[in-house]
């Protein structure tokens, strides 16, 4: 049973073949999946998901893209989201310095409040980063957040991890795990160890070998597992029992 934690099955893209893409992932021994917003309507989507169906989760937030936009009603509305009884995490919020949508001083103040505003309502937060390190180092320092926390997509180095682990983060991996380029990555998987990792597709975005540059979707977890089991040398379901645990508790539902 794998557990991929971080998806957009919300995505226009799945529209026309999303039952078929759920009895894949049935049929594939996906048995969770975390849908993650990025704005309200994405937050809002992930929350409905989660109530028509038993294997999905949401997480609700705004994205470093969408920081810009964010106001006292966005914040309202999130706080409401976050009552549900399915919606595990705050996210996905960081800071996103690769195609700088929102002004850098936004996304930064934006990242500060939400992790606030998880604190708050008793949620762990999922990160994203991009091209943003320090800065994001430097704010998770000053601003704990209380109940832990999820890099999604790990795209730093191993001394960065280090870091990061020992604030008690865990580290998620998607498909560039498993490109022939990831050398960064796959030393951090080397190292990192087994009861702080967590497995994710990502969907639609990030598709691992050996089918990339087709849509992602959570089946595709699968590819994850396989790679995180050769690097570490163990077996596919140990790795995926192991993940499938630290899922559980990083987001409460053991």
């Amino acid at each position: 049973m794998i557990w991929d934690t971080h998806a957009h099955l919300d995505d226009p893209g799945y529209a026309e073949d999303f039952h078929e893409i759920v009895a894949r992932m049935q049929s594939s021994g996906i048995s969770r999946v975390t849908n993650v917003g990025y704005d309200l309507p994405s937050s809002e989507r992930s929350v409905k998901l989660a109530q028509d169906y038993d294997f999905i989760y949401a997480a609700i937030g705004i994205h470093p893209h969408n920081a810009e936009g964010a106001t006292d009603e966005t914040w309202a509305k999130l706080l409401l989201l976050a009552k549900q009884p399915k919606v595990l995490a705050w996210g996905e919020i960081g800071l996103d310095y690769y195609r700088d949508l929102s002004p850098r001083s936004i996304q930064k103040e934006v990242f500060i409040q939400q992790i606030e505003l998880a604190n708050d309502v008793g949620l762990p937060i999922v990160i994203h980063n991009r091209d943003a390190h320090q800065d994001v180092l430097e704010i998770v320092k000053a601003h704990r957040p209380k109940f832990g926390g999820v890099f999604h997509c790990f795209s730093g180095s191993w001394e960065m991890a280090k870091v990061l682990l020992s604030l008690g983060f865990y580290l998620s991996f998607a498909g560039p795990v498993t490109y022939k380029n990831a050398r960064h990555t796959v030393e951090v998987a080397i190292h990192a160890p087994m009861d702080r990792i967590l497995v994710e597709t990502d969907s639609p975005y990030l598709t691992p070998e050996p089918r990339r540059g087709k849509r992602n979707e959570p089946t595709y977890v699968r590819e994850i597992v396989k790679k995180l089991a050769e690097i570490k040398n163990l077996s596919f379901e140990d790795v995926a029992s192991q993940t499938m645990r630290n899922a559980e508790t990083i987001f409460n539902t053991r």
